[in-house]
């Protein structure tokens, strides 16, 4: 089972879920390797680590190596690495659009493309990517990665058709707001009203989990997240008048595992 962004937050939380399934063997990948080194000492499973940056043009065939290295099965892949830049079009243009993507979209494409002969050769085999409810419903100044979030969606739901017959099951898991190192919703946990749309990266984990050992199609974390992606379809001009104005500001980090 591999995961990506598994140093911090929803990726480490994934990892030390995974690994309390019986015979669990981890690959856990960052940019951070002493995190990743850290985490993999303290799992109760065997587990390897490799430092990588999966934007980087040499990532997807330098990871298919470490897992070609140590035995080249692979069951589980989570591509959940991924980070959220906030900021108008009109502040962040093009740019701001292409590194969303180049993150958040095109390295779980490459990866994915670089690993699914080694996931077809272990059928049965699960790929879950790690989405968003933005990619259902969108926010202002938060436009970027809610498209890259929207492609990763539509781009999944395809890839489950086509690999089905393979024996490799795709699934999504669509999380709100969760509570993170890159994104700590501190404004939101603070106030009773909200506090309940926040969510932890160990309920996340939990639908990883479900979603890619259990074979469920998608989940959203909170469930009722769901209801945002209906509303969007039943009445989008009332769920734009309620999200237009109400994004946060700032700069949100680049963290493994950052899905609000």
């Amino acid at each position: 089972m591999l995961i990506t962004g598994a140093s911090s937050g929803i990726g480490e939380a994934a990892a030390r879920r995974l690994a309390r399934e019986p015979g669990a063997e981890l690959i856990l990948v960052a940019r951070r390797e002493e995190r990743l080194r850290e985490l993999a000492d303290a799992l109760p499973c065997k587990a390897t680590h490799l430092a990588v940056d999966v934007t980087e043009p040499d990532a997807p065939p330098r990871i298919r190596a470490h897992v070609e290295e140590h035995g080249g099965r692979l069951n589980l892949l989570v591509n959940n690495a991924g980070a959220a830049w906030r900021g108008s079009f009109a502040e962040g243009g093009y740019a701001n659009v292409h590194r969303h993507m180049e993150l958040n979209f095109d390295a779980v494409v490459r990866l994915t493309e670089a690993l699914l002969p080694l996931l077809r050769s272990s059928s049965p085999a699960a790929v879950v990517n790690v989405a968003s409810t933005a990619g259902r419903v969108a926010r202002a100044r938060s436009g970027a990665y809610s498209a890259s979030k929207f492609a990763l969606i539509g781009w999944t739901d395809s890839l489950y058709a086509e690999e089905r017959p393979s024996g490799v099951h795709v699934g999504m898991v669509l999380p709100g707001f969760v509570a993170t190192e890159g994104f700590p919703a501190t404004e939101l946990r603070e106030r009773a009203l909200t506090r309940w749309i926040v969510s932890k990266p160990e309920n996340v984990a939990e639908a990883i989990v479900e979603t890619g050992l259990r074979g469920k199609a998608e989940r959203y974390v909170p469930r009722a997240y769901a209801l945002a992606g209906v509303a969007r379809i039943l009445s989008p001009r009332l769920v734009r008048r309620v999200l237009g104005g109400g994004a946060a500001t700032g700069l949100t980090t680049r963290t493994g595992g950052e899905s609000s």
